[in-house]
């Protein structure tokens, strides 16, 4: 059954990826275990929007436990004894994290514990969480909603998305990039991490989500909040994310033109059309704070959205950006559909944090500056 909390005006759908277990939406589920005869079964149809063009509205997930990279000298494709390992180390995690807590406990240390997790090497998903929430301040187990479930394309489990190169890894920066971000980080170290809102994260400051949860490509977070509203007519594709209520919309046309390099979007300018049944969508002028994996101005992304099932969308795309990475990468995964709203996610309403942040570190200064003077 699926979870959706709200924490103010925000939601949380905690169990999204449990829906894509569930049977598929609408179907009868009074045979349960019981296999139709084959002249019964009826093969799945592929629906079609009023235009004719493959229907891919509705509401989706990416939500996983596999990710984008995988590990060195690893097979892209997972025996079924790992992924059912990954799978159940996720549930007890879950289980784990969910039992009541001890009234007696002490007070914890000054600076904050680390959460506790059953004994056994943690995941790729516990190592994001343990990083992301902090001791202190960061949302507990009850929160998230990284996913429940390993990547599966085609049935077979997948250690990463990227699936070229064929080591499975993001290629390597150039010269020109490296000596880019390095100027960047330079920068920034001139300034203190507080001394001006716009030296803040853009998730932190509710300007877009974390990650690349809308991206393009979308990926998952892994954190929570990995769901899609995709709205369809003949002339756009809008896609919605959850996280922050990020919005992109897709202009369709078959001799359409990005606008002059000198307009930059947040989510870059994107246009599609169909291939056949595959959705095709091109997007470049992508905002320069952006900056997709160290990215330019000359980023370059290719999505390709394939219904390939009742419950599925195959997604595939391809990074290029030839002053960042030594050479073009692919990646794909899966959208899961499943049968609830998205809810409003409201960043800023009722969100004090940066601006105590801010404040709070303007005091100190003045502090500073006070024991500094000298004393009567």
């Amino acid at each position: 059954m699926t979870r959706v909390l709200t924490y103010g005006t925000t939601a949380f759908a905690l169990a999204a990826a449990a829906v894509i277990l569930s049977p598929a939406i609408g179907a009868d589920t009074s045979g349960a275990g019981e296999q139709a005869p084959a002249s019964i079964a009826k093969p799945w149809v592929l629906p079609r929007a009023a235009d004719g063009k493959p229907d891919l509205q509705g509401t989706w997930s990416n939500a996983t436990l596999t990710p984008l990279e995988r590990g060195p000298k690893e097979s892209l494709i997972l025996s079924e004894e790992a992924a059912e390992r990954i799978e159940a180390r996720t549930r007890e995690v879950a289980e784990f994290r969910d039992a009541p807590s001890d009234p007696n406990r002490p007070p914890p240390s000054k600076g904050g514990d680390d959460r506790p997790l059953p004994p056994g090497d943690p995941t790729f998903i516990e190592r994001i969480s343990a990083a992301a929430g902090g001791a202190v301040g960061g949302y507990n187990g009850f929160w998230l909603d990284p996913g429940e479930r390993v990547l599966r394309i085609d049935g077979k489990p997948r250690a990463g998305m990227v699936i070229d190169p064929p080591d499975g890894r993001v290629p390597a920066l150039t010269p020109d990039a490296r000596q880019r971000m390095g100027q960047q980080a330079a920068t920034r170290k001139k300034f203190g991490a507080f001394d001006h809102p716009e030296l803040r994260g853009l998730a932190e400051r509710c300007l877009t989500s974390f990650g690349s949860n809308l991206g393009p490509p979308m990926l998952p977070n892994y954190f929570y909040n990995n769901n899609y509203q995709i709205v369809q007519t003949r002339d756009h594709v809008m896609i919605m994310t959850e996280m922050v209520h990020d919005v992109r919309v897709i202009r369709m046309g078959n001799n359409l033109q990005h606008p002059p390099k000198s307009v930059r979007l947040w989510f870059g300018d994107s246009i599609g059309r169909w291939e056949g049944d595959t959705l095709v969508v091109e997007t470049t002028n992508f905002h320069p704070l952006q900056e997709y994996r160290g990215a330019s101005e000359n980023l370059k992304v290719t999505e390709r959205f394939t219904r390939n099932g009742p419950d599925t969308i195959h997604y595939r795309f391809t990074v290029e950006d030839p002053t960042t990475f030594t050479a073009p990468w692919t990646a794909e995964l899966q959208f899961n559909r499943f049968d609830e709203m998205i809810f409003e996610y409201a960043c800023h309403e009722g969100n004090y944090a940066l601006a105590n942040i801010l404040s709070g570190e303007r005091a100190k200064e003045k502090r500073d500056a006070e024991a500094k003077k000298p004393q009567p």
